[in-house]
């Protein structure tokens, strides 16, 4: 009975907090300083977030494991909200942070909500310019990792000439690639792509090296061909190492993103987070930072569902 009851409770907290939030935006008075929006959209945002929780108890009732993992991240969604509070209550009703530089709640969410058109074809924008140069990246960085790994010839002479251009952080190149490429677009495709490449290939290289040599000796008595054994034994058996490759690869790309996006170009994420430093609209900026950290945590766990489907033995090893 009393497990029963806490449950109730903890599953009860994320709707006191937002009870609690209600009346402190309401009763508390503003500090005078912050731009009025047209709609309370920061408490759009928690009804929103309050509904989908509900949701999910509903769903819950019939559903083990939606219910045991709402019932578990009832406690941390009401840290985040009772955080979301504590955040509006210092930007709106106190004078303790700068106006300037630390906006409402109200005036991000609005922001998102008000001009979504205009933010998705930013995100279009970047992520076209992500998935050309990861694609490329991570192409010629597996068979870049797989040259120098299996063939002892070319990782003698490649391998001295990665180690040391590898780890040159990507914006180093910003001027040469903007100088040598025709177009700032090519030249932000090959930045990324040099971002993903190094991970992939260093990964990629270190997996197949670390595969005994027993495998490769058995599978070459038995009549296998370089070929054959480049696919069925150093690929799969390195295949844990090139998903980790990936992984760095892909936090390399964001990051070699916001970078590139700022210096040059005129669409994307990055860009209009810049924009609108310079004008400074931080709201733009915090709400920018927002849909960059959702889409790369997004890609992050779809490659880490990806991993667990393709490594189904190493299921649960490494955890997003």
């Amino acid at each position: 009975m009393k497990k029963k009851l806490f449950t109730v409770l903890k599953l009860l907290l994320p709707f006191i907090a937002i009870a609690i939030s209600i009346l402190v935006y309401y009763q508390a008075a503003d500090n005078g300083k912050q731009k009025k929006t047209a709609h309370p959209y920061y408490l759009f945002f928690l009804g929103v977030l309050g509904a989908v929780i509900l949701l999910e108890i509903l769903i819950g009732l019939f559903n083990e494991k939606i219910r045991k993992r709402i019932i578990h991240k009832a406690p941390f969604l009401t840290g985040v909200i009772v955080f979301l509070l504590l955040l509006n209550y210092v930007t709106t009703k106190t004078t303790l942070l700068p106006t300037l530089y630390f906006p409402s709640l109200d005036r991000i969410v609005g922001l998102l909500f008000e001009s979504r058109v205009f933010l998705l074809k930013n995100v279009g924008d970047s992520l076209k310019l992500l998935a050309t140069g990861f694609l490329w990246g991570a192409v010629i960085g597996f068979l870049t990792g797989l040259m120098l790994g299996y063939f002892k010839v070319v990782g003698y002479w490649l391998n001295p000439i990665t180690k040391i251009i590898g780890p040159i952080p990507t914006t180093a190149w910003i001027p040469l690639a903007l100088s040598t490429f025709p177009t700032t677009h090519g030249a932000n495709v090959f930045l990324i792509a040099f971002a993903v490449w190094f991970p992939v290939t260093l990964m990629t290289s270190s997996g197949i090296q670390s595969i005994s040599n027993v495998n490769f000796e058995v599978s070459r008595t038995l009549g296998a061909s370089t070929i054959y054994q480049i696919i069925h034994v150093a690929i799969p058996a390195a295949m844990p190492s090139i998903f980790l490759g990936v992984f760095y690869g892909t936090v390399s790309s964001f990051a070699t993103l916001m970078a590139v996006e700022m210096n040059g170009n005129s669409s994307g994420i990055g860009w209009y987070i810049n924009w609108q430093k310079s004008v400074m609209l931080y709201d733009g900026v915090y709400a920018g930072l927002i849909i960059i950290a959702v889409i790369c945590s997004l890609t992050l766990t779809i490659l880490f569902k990806v991993r667990d489907r393709v490594l189904t033995w190493q299921k649960g090893v490494i955890k997003w």
